[in-house]
């Protein structure tokens, strides 16, 4: 059942004013290395219910008068054409989308860099191509040595060659279509330049992930590994806020395993480092936020078994290795849950057992398991759309919304013009079919308008969907796992 774990409005506040006391720290200008996603953070809104999907963006909106965005992209991946897994487009058309994003909600986006450029035949391209549109485009090249060739680094042949990014606000937003990019050089490299031009410029990080607030095994941020398990990040204590402060905040082996070069850098720069350890660098108030540890701790042992669902998937896709696998399971176990703590994998699996046919289950708010079997005319995660929408209008179970009249011509179009081996309508068919019986059917109608009520619920299939049917449920918010069987 959904409980409000976090507090969504306290977060936007708290946020927006340390961010604004940072900048006053140091002074005249803040570079915000900017990680995780700003549009559509649905891991953050899984694990902390409450937490809108869009809050990191509503919070810089927020102080959008003092804000700039500068958006930063590794040359090679543009040259490789990486594609980001969650969107299914390439980094390049990825900084399109973030510019017209953020400029569509009145945020300012001052220029993009292109990190690690060497000449890359596609990222020229690519850079042409903005400075066509009247896009700022900047380059950043790889330094040899990097990161540990401290003196280099701070040099005129190491940061001072990068081209020194022209900025106009006091707080600069530095973020990427994803990890890798060299935000965090970017950063730096800026603050060599500005430091030469006598601006008193400073750096903070923004991760939501891990916590640092919140125990180091807590299921938040035990979630947090499961969801980067392919990227293989661990959580550890900060040793140098440990030794520092002797207080103990968690933070990722990343960061802490390059603090000590950071230090070196921001000595190499202004002669002293303004931080103490890496937790130091963060602005993230998140754990200040939560409201119900409890709510949040049962959403996110959810979220790792759904991970290791997505991971088991994968897997059967060759799209993961069984490392990753023996991770989130491994995980599982420090969280002190197993996939019969999903209670609508249990109900799928043991419906699919009971017919021996492919089967899906969905939880509602109230606690309610609903569960479909597949058909001669609809498959179970078809079915189980219907089924859900008729109990929440209330409408009897069976009672049929769409005739065997109106579903047989689309079975034909399938299989005899377009060539389908599969008769059964997939979800996004059924509920087209749904709206057009709408227009004579008022139960139909009820149905319908009950689709929002479908966000946030969890639903389990006993077999690999579609593409089609797995992209509906998630256009629908509905968080999905499935057995990684493939169909008979």
């Amino acid at each position: 059942m959904y409980k409000v774990g976090f507090d969504n409005d306290k977060y936007l506040k708290m946020q927006s004013e340390h961010i604004m006391e940072r900048i006053e720290k140091f002074g005249d200008k803040l570079y915000l290395e900017f990680g995780g996603k700003l549009f559509d953070d649905y891991h953050a809104s899984r694990v902390l219910p409450g937490f809108e999907p869009d809050s990191k963006l509503r919070m810089l909106m927020q102080v959008a008068d003092r804000a700039e965005i500068v958006i930063v992209v590794n040359s090679a991946h543009i040259e490789r054409n990486k594609v980001r897994g969650d969107l299914g487009i390439t980094y390049d058309q990825d900084v399109l989308r973030l510019m017209h994003e953020f400029e569509s909600r009145g945020l300012y986006v001052g220029s993009v860099c292109l990190t690690r450029f060497a000449g890359q035949p596609a990222a020229e391209v690519f850079k042409e191509r903005l400075e066509k549109r009247g896009i700022k485009v900047f380059l950043h090249y790889s330094i040899p040595g990097y990161p540990s060739n401290v003196p280099l680094i701070v040099s005129d042949e190491g940061y001072g060659k990068n081209d020194y990014i022209e900025t106009t606000r006091p707080l600069v937003v530095v973020t990427a279509p994803g990890p890798g990019s060299g935000k965090m050089a970017t950063c730096l490299s800026q603050l060599y330049h500005e430091n030469k031009r006598g601006v008193k410029a400073g750096y903070a990080k923004f991760e939501t992930f891990p916590i640092w607030n919140v125990p180091l095994k807590h299921p938040i941020n035990l979630a947090y590994e499961a969801a980067t398990a392919d990227l293989n990040d661990v959580n550890m204590i900060d040793p140098f806020h440990l030794e520092a402060y002797g207080e103990t905040t968690v933070n990722y082996n990343r960061d802490i395993e390059i603090f000590p070069v950071l230090d070196a850098i921001f000595e190499g720069i202004y002669g002293k480092n303004p931080y103490k350890s890496p937790t130091d660098m963060g602005v993230n108030m998140a754990g200040n936020c939560i409201i119900d540890d409890e709510a949040c701790s049962e959403a996110s042992k959810q979220e790792i078994i759904r991970r290791y669902y997505t991971t088991l998937n994968r897997i059967a896709n060759d799209k993961a290795n069984e490392d990753e696998a023996v991770k989130i399971e491994l995980i599982m176990k420090q969280a002190g849950v197993t996939t019969a703590d999903r209670h609508v994998t249990t109900y799928a699996n043991e419906r699919a057992a009971e017919l021996d046919m492919p089967a899906a289950a969905i939880e509602l708010n109230d606690g309610t398991i609903i569960t479909s079997k597949t058909t001669e005319l609809l498959g179970a995660a078809a079915a189980l759309l219907l089924n859900a929408l008729k109990h929440l209008a209330n409408i009897d179970h069976d009672k049929h919304l769409i005739s065997r009249e109106a579903i047989e011509p689309i079975q034909e179009l399938k299989v005899k013009y377009l060539h389908g081996k599969n008769p059964r309508l997939h979800t996004d068919e059924v509920l087209i079919a749904l709206s057009m019986t709408g227009i004579s059917n008022p139960d139909a109608r009820l149905a319908l308008s009950q689709i929002p009520n479908l966000k946030g619920l969890q639903a389990h299939t006993s077999c690999m969907l579609s593409d089609i049917d797995v992209k509906t449920f998630k256009k629908l918010g509905i968080d999905l796992t499935s057995e990684p069987i493939r169909k008979r």
